[in-house]
């Protein structure tokens, strides 16, 4: 009898190993996930507070987004926009600098690769938009426009 039992407690630990394994980098990747998300929000926040105060088409709005480094994350995730009174897109904000009273501060697109075992999953987020009325937009009162710093 006990011939035939010989290494069924190797193959049990194998079995349960591996569904134990994956679970415990399933309960990981869901912690990195929830991670990526609130980085891409308080970007996005971070962004569009910037945007208000900042000349339109500054690049420290856009850089101000990646305040942590997330693999795959570009500068073609983040969209700036001016908005008129209404909420609609102002297709040439410098050119209509009296018509924008918000900005809103979008990311897009961002995929990322998830580390489960056995599979290969790539999510891509929501997307994450901030909107905030315009301040200085970067034109002082009186004086030259200071460099729009973090």
């Amino acid at each position: 009898m006990r011939r035939r039992q010989t290494g069924t407690t190797t193959v049990e630990l194998a079995i349960v190993a591996v569904l134990l394994i994956t679970v415990m980098f399933a309960v990981i990747e869901l912690g990195r996930t929830l991670f990526t998300l609130s980085v891409l929000n308080e970007g996005a926040r971070r962004g569009a507070r910037l945007a208000a105060v900042c000349p339109i088409g500054d690049p420290t709005i856009v850089s101000v987004t990646r305040f942590v480094s997330l693999p795959g994350f570009r500068s073609s995730n983040v969209r700036v926009e001016y908005l008129n009174a209404a909420g609609g897109v102002i297709a040439n904000p410098v050119g209509n600098f009296l018509l924008i009273r918000y900005v809103r501060v979008r990311i897009v697109g961002y995929a990322f690769q998830t580390w489960i075992p056995f599979t290969s999953l790539t999510m891509t987020s929501p997307e994450f938009a901030t909107t905030l009325p315009r301040e200085s937009l970067g034109v002082p009162r009186v004086g030259m426009p200071a460099t729009c710093a973090l």
